[in-house]
């Protein structure tokens, strides 16, 4: 809609045309890998919202509009869960059924996972896992499972099928999706903050990464679905958000949105519902109102039962790794879960300084040219180096579940071996006793498990294949945990008479629980890669069901950080985000530096002058080529050149596309035509040709700040506002512009990092 009306020149006859009536499609919307301008469109929403409650009382059709409006939310919030829960249940299935196959496959069924398999066979407690129905690949090809043939067979039948799985995901990915691969945590994280990055959360990355999270995990690469399922609920949310108008046209509302999709994701990965919320809040996202804290809570529980009653037998509760254990932890014991969280801090500032430097690396060097080699050469590694460890063989949360695990007398595992003494048993627990020749074969096992797994992981985080990190970081501090549990466990047996046990530590009682220490392990390291606190202790008690258990988790999380916030500030997610130089403002760090706003704005002295646009005096023609000839996000609009008084900001977007469309759409609109952004036309000649009035694009209060503004009080308000641009102004006229980008390359340059590795505005 264009409105022609007489005016402009002395005689009135010129016709102008003004987009003030109906807002021309892609006008407020942005360009790919550009930051949104938070400030307008929380106030556009408001705008939107007001016209809705004034209508709703016009009109009882008004008024239902008014309450499905309201509703939408909710309704949103309850298709992500549907949709995230769906898809997870999807993947954890197909994973554990590929994870097998890589072993043997089952005869009365090859849809059958080994567990499913052998559940109507009729084999002993203790021999479960070698039912008749379930055959290993030297059996149904050799006819026997013994010997070194079969052995070697077996251990062929392994690397291929790992080789196969990975190779497969890979070349998907780079065909597909190549926005697939990686975690997704530190894109999503930046997304957030207000960053566009299109197609990173569409259709194709989510299908792409759903079967590539199967193939990937099925690998036996170290790596976990965990992030990839914040990545994939994500997506969800954003496809489902084009359902609801309010959603689609509102980038702020949208974030909202993917906040708990992020809740949802966690809570599907772990079942930790209030974890999840809490991860989404202390984590990922930015901007997070307090109707927001709700939904995600919502989408979180929708999200958890759906997978529950889709994938019913993937745990034996509602929680990932349930474990109960029968001796409450004594105080003497923080010492040791101290130590886990010193291991925990040094293991997460270690990974991520080597993971790092090899990313950088893989950028830097031919190795990124080959991505499907990198994954064939690590999965070949991985493949042969853990066959011949059955710690190493299982798959990581099938091991992080059995180090978790109290031994009670039905165990057969080898952790659970031990000098047996049953008539000193109460029940199902099992008094502290000297351990076995099995649980010995198990330590050194696991030993050279925690080696393997501390040093591939940090060469398969990054790969183009979907992988996460919080399951291998889990792993790693497991093993530590369970191996330091055992060690304090038959010191307390043999020297029961010390002073440190005697007067807790009788003899014959069960004192130290060796899975305990598995549990704050895994806290500990998840802790020191991802530097997450309440989080991570929420997520561990509902994913282990342990409340009592709290204590030792806040001890291990917290000395973890600590140790690893001395040796480096940043978690693993910054340190990616900063490496792919996304413009990402952190708001946990403070800026103390005493620098004042001319010092960071642009133009700087020796430069030339700043790009404006004048309020009524230039034409198409000098306003086109402007455009052609900068690559700037948008334009100050000031009175005149001599003056420089403000008047306001038009976005580069904005005027192209509304340039454009008077071009097509309004007679009269040539090269020569001039522009104005004032309420009314200037006084020109009658010769002169119809002019184009743009008022309505013109953001006419943007954000300024004088040349003596303290930078850090300018930090501020980027952060809290999610500003992309203000302006520096000196007794009333404009100086410069500093951006999202300027701001973060002062901080880089004041930290002394590379200022150019910001990549983005």
């Amino acid at each position: 809609g264009f409105s022609s009306y007489n005016g402009g020149g002395m005689n009135g006859t010129s016709t102008m045309m003004d987009f003030l009536e109906e807002p021309l499609p892609g006008v407020g919307t942005y360009e790919d890998f550009n930051t949104i301008d938070w400030v307008r469109e929380k106030s556009r929403d408001r705008d939107r919202h007001r016209e809705i409650t004034s209508r709703s009382k016009e009109s009882t059709w008004a008024l239902i509009h008014s309450v499905s409006d309201a509703f939408s939310g909710w309704l949103l919030m309850l298709l992500i869960g549907l949709l995230a829960g769906s898809l997870a249940g999807l993947i954890d299935i197909s994973a554990h059924w590929m994870t097998d196959l890589k072993e043997g496959v089952c005869l009365a069924g090859f849809w059958f996972n080994h567990e499913h398999c052998c559940w109507k066979s009729n084999t002993t407690f203790t021999d479960r896992d070698k039912c008749p129905e379930w055959k290993s690949w030297s059996q149904l090809i050799l006819g026997h499972g013994e010997g070194a043939f079969a052995y070697i067979l077996n251990y062929f039948m392994y690397v291929i099928w790992a080789l196969l799985f990975s190779l497969l995901a890979v070349l998907l990915v780079k065909g597909f999706a190549p926005y697939a691969c990686g975690s997704g945590i530190p894109e999503i994280k930046t997304i957030l903050s207000g960053f566009i990055i299109r197609g990173y959360l569409g259709k194709w990355t989510l299908v792409i990464k759903t079967i590539t999270l199967v193939l990937a995990v099925s690998s036996g690469l170290s790596l976990g679905k965990e992030g990839p399922l914040v990545h994939v609920a994500c997506c969800c949310g954003n496809i489902l958000c084009h359902l609801f108008t309010k959603y689609r046209k509102n980038e702020a509302k949208r974030r909202e949105v993917l906040s708990a999709a992020a809740a949802a994701g966690v809570s599907v990965a772990f079942g930790a519902p209030i974890g999840g919320v809490l991860f989404s809040l202390e984590e990922v996202s930015y901007y997070f109102p307090l109707k927001t804290l709700w939904r995600s809570f919502f989408a979180a529980l929708v999200a958890a039962f759906t997978l529950r009653s889709i994938n019913p037998f993937g745990n034996s509760r509602l929680v990932l790794f349930y474990v109960e254990f029968h001796m409450p932890w004594h105080l003497l014991e923080l010492v040791p879960f101290i130590l886990l969280g010193i291991f925990g801090g040094l293991w997460g500032a270690f990974f991520i300084r080597s993971n790092i430097a090899w990313c950088r690396r893989r950028k830097t060097t031919k190795l990124g040219k080959y991505p499907v080699l990198e994954v064939f050469v690590v999965t070949a590694i991985t493949a042969v180096l853990a066959f011949p460890n059955e710690y190493t063989r299982m798959s990581t949360s099938e091991l992080i579940s059995e180090l978790f695990n109290d031994c009670g007398i039905l165990d057969s595992s080898k952790l659970c071996e031990y000098v047996n003494d049953f008539n000193s048993t109460k029940g199902d627990d099992l008094p502290d006793r000297a351990a076995g020749p099995g649980v010995y074969t198990a330590m050194w096992q696991l030993a050279l498990a925690l080696i393997m797994k501390v040093f591939i992981t940090i060469f398969t985080f990054g790969m183009k294949v979907p992988s996460g990190l919080f399951i291998p970081s889990m792993a790693v501090g497991a093993i530590a945990g369970r191996l330091l549990g055992v060690a304090v466990e038959q010191l307390a047996f043999y020297h029961h008479d010390w002073a440190i046990f005697s007067g807790w530590c009788s003899p014959g009682a069960d004192c130290i629980t060796p899975g305990l220490y598995a549990m704050v392990g895994a806290a500990a390291c998840l802790g020191g890669v991802t530097r997450m606190t309440v989080s991570l202790v929420v997520i561990m008690f509902e994913l282990t069901g342990g409340l009592e258990y709290i204590v030792p988790l806040m001890a291990a999380a917290m000395t973890s950080k600590w140790v690893a916030d001395a040796i480096g500030r940043e978690g693993i997610y910054d340190a990616h985000i900063r490496l792919n130089g996304y413009p990402f403002l952190e708001a946990k760090e403070e800026f103390s530096h005493k620098t004042l706003a001319m010092d960071v704005m642009r133009p700087r002295r020796n430069d030339p002058p700043l790009t404006v646009i004048t309020q009524d005096s230039m034409t198409v023609e000098d306003v086109e080529t402007i455009i052609n000839d900068t690559t700037y996000s948008g334009y100050p609009v000031v009175v005149s050149r001599e003056s420089q008084r403000l008047v306001g900001f038009v976005l580069r977007r904005d005027l192209i596309i509304s340039i454009e469309n008077a071009r097509k759409k309004q007679d009269g609109i040539v090269s020569t035509s001039i522009i104005y952004f004032t309420d009314h036309s200037p006084p020109l000649p009658p010769s002169s040709p119809s002019m184009l009035k743009l008022r309505s694009i013109l953001d006419l209060s943007p954000f300024t700040v004088t040349d003596q503004t303290p930078m850090e009080i300018v930090v501020d308000i980027f952060r809290k506002l999610g500003l992309r641009q203000c302006l520096v102004t000196h007794n009333g006229k404009l100086l410069g512009i500093i951006t999202k980008k300027d701001v973060l390359k002062h901080i880089a340059q004041l930290a002394n990092q590379d200022p150019d590795s910001i990549l983005f505005n």
